[in-house]
């Protein structure tokens, strides 16, 4: 059976243990970094860390975008949204469909056109 993981700062990492996830609580991206390699060869479906945590590790997240096993999904911390699980939909949508159907119009009225 396959599990779900959730790493990031602790305080963000205890709510999902409250519900039954398995938490990895961190303190900064190179230890996430060997988390989420550790538990990626681990029977984790999904893995969710905290967006704080992914900005320093693109290029390690880059490399799990096109498996279908385990899914790294970014979401808000305790510190608030960077944006960057938004942007992550953004370009999944763009390369299953070939544009930019979920934010194209508003950004082409921001810009006047």
């Amino acid at each position: 059976m396959y599990k779900i993981g959730v790493i990031g700062d602790h305080e963000s990492v205890l709510g999902f243990k409250a519900v039954g996830l398995n938490g990895f609580p961190c303190a900064d991206s190179t230890e996430a970094r060997r988390i989420l390699h550790r538990i990626a060869k681990e029977d984790y479906a999904i893995i969710y860390i905290t967006e704080s945590l992914c900005k320093g590790m693109i290029e390690e997240l880059d490399k799990y975008k096109d498996v279908r096993i385990p899914a790294i999904i970014p979401i808000p911390g305790m510190d608030g949204s960077y944006g960057i699980g938004m942007q992550n939909v953004k370009k999944s949508v763009e390369r299953a469909v070939g544009a930019d159907i979920l934010f194209g119009n508003d950004e082409r009225e921001k810009e006047g056109r």
